[in-house]
């Protein structure tokens, strides 16, 4: 089991080939992310790029008038930087720390050096921007055709599987700002979840009681997702894999 403050902690860095991971390892630099941090800014080159561990970064489009919705959340499921070796130096989204942790971070320069020498970095971070754009397109979808409680489900889940435990920080606030909608309409939600026995809420903490329930509450957007990310780590990558000439 992954010890307390190791890269291992994320998913993609545990998957990597020793020798692959032993290259990343001297520049991986333990950062501690709070509540609410901005990790980058749309239009802006990105100077690292990172591996959370503990934190959950929430992606999100914001409009001219300031209002946002997020579009995806990354964990220790993957990395936040897909830019960086997808041939763009920014990206037109903004990137919040949605609960606060800890990551691993690496300068962008080294690591699209690093993608460049090919092997398995370059094939699982390749496969993970994938899964990553199937929760992009899924969450469109889930905001334009499902109800505010089954997307509330759907986005309480995805966190859950990213962190330890049962609990998620997070205001309704803040939690209207990440859907995209009203906040009266996440308080109603939220209330009715917890009148049923689904989650407790107060003073800004989610703590879910019955899983099970929660699950059968949301829509199918929670199941398609899940099921990428873990066709990404069922992937087993071969024992020698040639370099990038």
């Amino acid at each position: 089991m992954p010890s307390s403050h190791d890269p291992k902690q994320n998913r993609l860095l545990a998957a990597l080939l020793a020798e692959d991971y032993a290259q990343l390892l001297p520049d991986l630099e333990l950062t501690s992310m709070p509540l609410g941090w901005v990790v980058y800014e749309a239009g802006v080159p990105m100077e690292y790029v990172y591996f959370p561990t503990t934190c959950i970064i929430s992606m999100l489009y914001v409009m001219e008038n300031g209002d946002s919705a997020e579009i995806a959340i990354i964990g220790n499921d993957g990395l936040v930087g897909v830019s960086v070796f997808m041939g763009g130096d920014s990206v037109s989204s903004r990137a919040v720390v949605q609960n606060a942790g800890e990551c691993y971070r690496i300068k962008a320069t080294l690591l699209e050096k690093e993608f460049k020498r090919g092997g398995s970095l370059q094939l699982l971070a390749l496969r993970f921007t994938q899964t990553l754009i199937a929760q992009m397109v899924q969450t469109g979808a889930c905001n334009r055709h499902h109800t505010l409680e089954q997307q509330l489900c759907r986005w309480l889940l995805l966190s859950l599987d990213r962190l330890r435990g049962n609990e998620v920080l997070m205001t309704q606030k803040l939690m209207a700002n990440m859907l995209g909608v009203h906040r009266p309409g996440v308080t109603e939600a939220t209330h009715k979840l917890q009148k049923d026995g689904l989650i407790k809420y107060g003073s800004g903490r989610v703590t879910v009681l019955d899983r099970p329930q929660l699950e059968n509450r949301a829509c199918e957007c929670y199941g398609v997702v899940r099921r990428e990310i873990e066709r990404l780590f069922a992937y087993k990558l071969p024992i020698q894999l040639e370099p990038v000439s």
